[in-house]
């Protein structure tokens, strides 16, 4: 018999199971304390709950670490493409060429949408959100990719995961034609995931666009950085939602409703408002970090800087910077925002008001960076996330669908309302 913890309530001890991961994390379970004892745990937020057991992702946020199947994140960034790095999330080991190449077929013959389609993205207001047309256009993706609502088979999942994370692209850069009243761009066949993705955005019916290499090799890198981090908000909407059965699509869907918040997808979107408020405003970075460390009322924020998980520097952010600063080398970018996020990393990077409280630029700082010189626009930056972010929600998706005693999510509740009452009638209320 393996560990225990010992736990005291009203003179009654109960000895709950301690897991251990495959890196040494330690974990009391709880899940049979309310049946043993009417208790159950409260906190607030998840933010000290394991939620599952999974062999995805590993981080260790005081070390700095970040894994995916055991393969460290700054080799993944390095020395694989975005492709090889989602089929390794989502089937669990590193594609063999043969395996790279059926895959890599399978998305481009998934790449466009239906073409029945093309309809729904005008029914869509001018002013709607990227995010919200990505949501409901892959719900609406699956009654045009799947037989039925549920998948039946390995063969039909490997499909379902092609044509999502292909289409998925070609729906986002529809969106944006659309908001724009242009055209909608085919994808090609011979171009890969990044490139095709910036030619979908940018060519014109009088001008095809041809991605740098330059750009292309910053884009491929930063989905590869985004495509998954554990169970953060919104890769948990995801296993919640497909706990209760509901299929690929629809969790997916869910994902993208998560990701939409401004508080887990927006972070690289808020990098690029402060460096433009910094900018109207006039004030110089000494000026603005100033405000900040101030705290006074209504001080402002240092955005991209900082990270709940990570306690040390941000291992992602390692790696985007030097993407970044060859990008806009390479790219020979004259933008007044780029120069001043420039100032303003050097700036706080050089104050030990941040550095002592570890408060170094995250993924999302360089991420703004790259999404802007590669000509993104604000409004579609969380979309970009969701795109990266799409093997990891696969991968989680088909965690739990591979899992025979999976049982549907029900997390519990401390009650605070009022006690019982006697429904009063409407002239004595």
């Amino acid at each position: 018999m393996g560990d225990t913890a010992k736990l005291e309530l009203d003179g009654t001890a109960y000895e709950l199971p301690v897991v251990v991961g495959t890196e040494g994390e330690h974990a009391v379970d709880i899940s049979k304390l309310r049946a043993q004892s009417g208790y159950i745990t409260l906190d607030d937020g998840y933010g000290n709950t394991g939620s599952c057991e999974s062999a995805i992702t590993f981080i260790d946020g005081d070390a700095g670490i970040l894994r995916y199947r055991g393969y460290p994140i700054e080799q993944l960034a390095e020395k694989s493409t975005f492709v090889e790095a989602a089929q390794l999330l989502i089937w669990g080991e590193l594609p063999t060429p043969a395996q790279r190449d059926h895959f890599s077929a399978l998305l481009a013959e998934n790449s466009a949408i239906p073409s029945d389609m093309l309809r729904h993205f005008g029914a869509f207001p001018a002013h709607a959100h990227p995010m919200a047309i990505m949501s409901g256009m892959i719900n609406a993706l699956q009654g045009h990719d799947l037989p039925g609502i549920h998948i039946e088979s390995d063969g039909e999942f490997e499909l379902a995961a092609a044509s999502l994370l292909s289409k998925v692209r070609t729906i986002a850069a529809a969106a944006y034609k659309a908001h724009k009243s242009e055209p909608i761009v085919w994808p090609r066949y011979d171009l890969g995931f990044a490139e095709n993705f910036l030619h979908m955005m940018f060519t014109q019916p009088y001008r095809e666009h041809v991605p740098s290499a330059e750009a292309a090799r910053a884009l491929n890198m930063m989905l590869v950085l985004h495509a998954d981090h554990e169970q953060n908000c919104s890769t948990s909407t995801v296993r919640m939602v497909a706990s209760s059965q509901a299929n690929l699509y629809a969790s997916a869907a869910a994902g993208v409703c998560a990701l939409w918040g401004p508080l887990h997808g927006g972070a690289n979107a808020a990098v690029i408002e402060m460096l433009e408020e910094i900018r109207a405003s006039g004030a110089s970075v000494t000026e603005y970090v100033a405000r900040v460390k101030s705290k006074e009322a209504g001080a402002p924020k240092l955005m991209g800087f900082g990270h709940r998980v990570y306690r040390n520097f941000d291992p992602r952010a390692k790696i985007i910077k030097k993407a970044a600063d060859d990008l806009l080398d390479r790219m020979h970018v004259t933008d007044p925002l780029l120069d001043l996020a420039r100032e303003l990393e050097a700036a706080a990077l050089a104050d030990d008001y941040f550095v002592s409280r570890k408060l170094y630029p995250n993924v999302d700082f360089y991420s703004g960076i790259i999404l802007r010189a590669l000509g993104i626009p604000l409004d579609m930056f969380t979309v970009m996330f969701a795109i990266g972010r799409l093997p990891g929600w696969i991968a989680n998706w088909k965690e739990m669908y591979d899992n025979p005693a999976q049982r549907i999510y029900r997390p519990r509740q401390i009650y605070v309302g009022s006690g019982q009452r006697d429904w009063v009638p409407s002239e004595e209320r």
